[in-house]
């Protein structure tokens, strides 16, 4: 089973996109939501990333998702989710995993007005389709932090160990590929 956070965002994508690829998948909203499941893979969606690190905390899901990331679960960040798993964030509100050796600029390419369409090469797959929405940026990496796709020269996409991220939203394209992607890490 694929848990998305369903908190606030574009949680309803990627349920759909993963269920396209025969996932079962469950909403996560409240800590409840996580009794007696097997969590084989959890999604991070994009949104607001600090609205969610705040009900993520309020909730109480922070403690018990970052346990299982930390534990080795894959984890797919998109946008908001890459902020809440990078170990550096130029905001000080976002109180997220710090799991993934990369640092990130928030909103990077612009405020909404900035959103734009790419095509780019996402290593394994080829070119695939990028939504960018007030996207955040990978300004640097750690060795350990395999870069996957970049955009106009900075990082759109990398992995690392069970986490992957990208910020840009593959779950507002009709390619399927990344969620594959995820999927095979599951």
């Amino acid at each position: 089973m694929i848990g998305v956070l369903a908190l606030q965002g574009g949680f309803s994508e990627h349920i759909r996109a993963l269920n396209k690829l025969g996932a079962e998948t469950f909403e996560i909203r409240h800590l409840q939501d996580l009794d007696n499941r097997k969590l084989d893979g959890l999604v991070l969606p994009g949104g607001e990333s600090t609205v969610i690190s705040k009900l993520l905390h309020e909730t109480g899901l922070f403690d018990p998702l970052n346990q299982c990331i930390r534990q080795g679960t894959p984890v797919f960040g998109t946008c908001a989710g890459l902020i809440l798993l990078a170990s550096q964030v130029d905001d000080s509100r976002v109180s997220g995993f710090r799991s993934m050796a990369i640092t990130a600029k928030r909103n990077a390419y612009g405020r909404q007005l900035g959103s734009f369409f790419a095509e780019s090469n996402f290593a394994g797959i080829g070119a695939i389709p990028m939504t960018f929405i007030r996207a955040p940026q990978i300004e640097s990496a750690k060795d350990n932090v395999e870069v996957l796709a970049s955009v106009y020269g900075r990082t759109a996409a990398a992995r690392q160990d069970n986490m992957l991220v990208t910020s840009f939203h593959p779950e507002l394209t009709d390619s399927l590929t990344v969620h594959d992607y995820f999927l095979k890490m599951c």
